[in-house]
């Protein structure tokens, strides 16, 4: 063949592989058991961000806290969708090319599996010495005997003229094909889930209560079938909030068990019971779970405008600044005080102790001494009239605050105050009263229908991939006449023939029974 020839015949073949034949070869790709390995890691390397940083769905404060904090890599993490890891578009990419490739592994599989059930031994070679595994001895077992005998070790057997065949193992495969199986039931659970299922955060101060509704939630995620009439009509109110603290030692002051008491109503006309709420030992509802994931102080304010009204009073969830001493920041504000709208910023010290420089920090993180100090007291239009939606963790925005008037700033405030004390501020323009210390805990409300047939595909991948790795797929072929008995054997599964050679001689042993000069 000539150069002119070849390359004639090598431009046809790169134009003859057109648009199908890339196709073909992409579903091959994407179908191929190296593919969804693949896949299956990045999937869980896609999750190990959500368990790093928080997330907007279950640690809404302390994503808040990172964006004061770390305001440039909080936004980072935003455009990565790192605040969202399981409902971002990159996670949602690789679960369906995951259950794509999947399927397309399955389907074939399957196919060729049933084919492989109806598919009888083969017949017995006529040299079983050639085999990997080999014995011999004299007797006069007969091909009925031999096939019995191997049916009673739960062989598949076949007969022939003076031979048997017989297989055994098929479990492996089942295993192997279970395993993928449950791991489309795992993604078709998971995204059950997140069609009917729902989320929701909201914090809840010592003394109030909460219905599920979707207007109670401070955050919603709905899934996309969800409607405000799927919500279970139960409600509760937190009478109480306890935490017990390591007082001595090394670890004095780290927290040892957390208790909400609820008196719960499942229904709206079913009467009030008791539950204590503690971590990892959700309120569940018809299916509904609710966590206990979070807490914090709650100090309880009065503001006493100029006109000598009150225009603020109630307790103030704040922010955890220091989790060790459970320091906290808190913002009251007073928008309806007169002359002027009244704003503090605060700190919290539930174990307030006078430092050698004369100021003040928490020594421990229980409400032992509970003191607030003034940071800042500040009069004007804070802004909350415009419109715009704000932090009830921010007295204001950064534009909005230069054009606050400062009445009273921490170097001119008095020393931290009690419970019970008050501070009067500059120009007649009001007061802060102390009035008191509650608690807050936040609550994750989650609803998942994929949740049980998750948790059973996934037992069931754990006991299919056990019996895939566990068997072994073997055949047994026997050959008798003249008072002589050949018996071979061979694997079907690589790297299992020191696993068979043990089985096969107790093979052997069985067939010989009675018989003599095994060799």
């Amino acid at each position: 063949m000539s150069v002119k020839e070849l390359e004639k015949e090598q431009t046809e073949r790169q134009a003859s592989f057109g648009l199908m034949a890339w196709l073909r070869w992409a579903w091959r790709t994407l179908t191929s058991m190296r593919t969804a390995l693949i896949l299956l890691f990045l999937l869980a390397l896609g999750s190990v961000p959500g368990s790093l940083v928080p997330q907007r769905g279950v640690e809404p404060d302390k994503v808040a806290r990172l964006y004061e904090q770390s305001p440039t890599l909080a936004e980072w993490y935003d455009r990565f969708q790192l605040f969202e890891v399981f409902t971002s578009t990159w996670f949602a990419a690789i679960y369906l090319l995951l259950f794509t490739s999947l399927i397309g592994c399955i389907v074939p599989r399957t196919a060729v599996y049933l084919r492989e059930l109806r598919r009888k031994p083969p017949a017995a070679p006529k040299h079983l010495s050639r085999l990997p595994h080999h014995a011999a001895f004299d007797g006069e077992l007969t091909v009925e005997q031999a096939a019995a005998r191997l049916r009673k070790r739960r062989f598949r057997v076949v007969t022939g003229d003076g031979w048997v065949s017989a297989e055994k193992g098929y479990l492996r495969e089942t295993g192997n094909l279970f395993f993928h199986i449950a791991l489309v039931g795992i993604l078709l659970a998971v995204g059950a889930g997140s069609l009917y299922g729902y989320r929701g955060n909201v914090l809840v101060v010592e003394g109030d209560g909460f219905a599920n509704t979707v207007a109670a939630y401070d955050r919603f995620i709905p899934g996309s079938r969800v409607s405000a009439e799927s919500l279970e009509p139960f409600s509760f109110q937190l009478t109480d909030f306890e935490v017990a603290y390591q007082v001595a030692g090394d670890k004095r002051g780290q927290a040892l068990d957390y208790t909400a008491h609820l008196k719960v109503n499942d229904t709206p006309t079913s009467p009030a019971r008791d539950y204590d709420l503690k971590v990892n030992e959700p309120l569940e509802i018809d299916g509904t779970q609710t966590y206990l994931i979070g807490n914090g102080y709650a100090p309880v304010f009065r503001v006493t405008d100029g006109k000598g009204q009150v225009a603020f009073e109630g307790p103030v969830p704040c922010l955890i600044e220091d989790k060790a001493t459970m320091t906290s920041g808190c913002v009251v504000k007073a928008p309806d005080a007169q002359p002027s709208q009244l704003g503090f910023l605060l700190r919290f010290l539930p174990t307030s102790v006078p430092l050698t420089d004369g100021t003040y920090a928490s020594a421990f993180p229980g409400k032992i001494n509970p003191e607030v100090q003034i940071l800042g007291a500040f009069s004007g239009d804070l802004g909350m009239r415009s419109g715009k939606p704000q932090s009830v963790y921010e007295l204001a925005e950064p534009e909005v605050m230069r054009k606050l008037k400062p009445v009273l700033m921490g170097s001119d405030a008095p020393k931290p105050l009690a419970v019970g004390q008050s501070v009067d501020l500059p120009g007649g323009l009001g007061k802060l009263e102390f009035t008191g210390v509650k608690e807050w805990i936040t609550l994750q409300t989650a609803y998942d229908p994929g949740r049980m047939p998750a948790l059973l595909a996934a037992a069931t991948a754990v006991v299919a991939i056990a019996l895939s790795l566990m068997i072994r797929r073997r055949r047994v072929f026997v050959r008798v006449g003249q008072g002589r008995v050949e018996v071979g054997g061979l694997t079907r599964t690589d790297n299992s023939a020191a696993g068979f050679a043990e089985e096969f001689a107790d093979i052997v042993k069985v067939l010989s029974a009675g018989e003599k000069d095994v060799r």
